[in-house]
């Protein structure tokens, strides 16, 4: 994920969900000629981009703010420690707490080992044990 070529894994999606054309130049309200060229297209303008969203229920946002965690710099800060800015900041934490919940949920249900959590979805070792640590009820230790 190094390069995003968004056109592709927009072109990617549909196919996989099985939308028709006709619906898509309905929604955006252009010919398939656009739309074909939307897909050849590396990035695209934002607002096309929060359509695609929405017609594909799928936040496709979300693959450049998971590009930023794993290729981005880390900040250093020059002069002040605490300086603020008018933007928002955003802490490097790769897993929602909807994404750990589901994780401990797939381990006490026993439909997953941690093993098989760890190997299909990539989770490191020392993270997963950490979030069992947290989720740990004082009576169990």
């Amino acid at each position: 994920m190094k390069e995003i070529h968004i056109g592709e894994m927009l072109s990617r999606a549909v196919t996989e969900r099985e939308i028709h054309e006709e619906r898509i130049c309905k929604f955006f309200g252009c010919s398939s000629s656009e739309i074909s060229e939307m897909y050849a297209c590396k990035s695209i303008d934002t607002a096309l981009l929060l359509k695609w969203s929405k017609l594909l229920e799928y936040d496709f946002f979300r693959i450049y703010s998971q590009h930023l965690i794993l290729y981005s710099p880390p900040i250093k800060t020059i002069g002040k420690a605490n300086s603020y800015h008018c933007l928002p900041k955003f802490r490097k934490n790769i897993y929602s707490n909807e994404v750990i919940s589901f994780f401990l949920e797939l381990i006490a249900s026993g439909e997953k080992t941690i093993v098989q959590i760890l190997q299909e979805y990539g989770v490191p070792k020392s993270t997963m044990y950490r979030w069992l640590s947290k989720r740990e009820s004082p009576d169990t230790r």
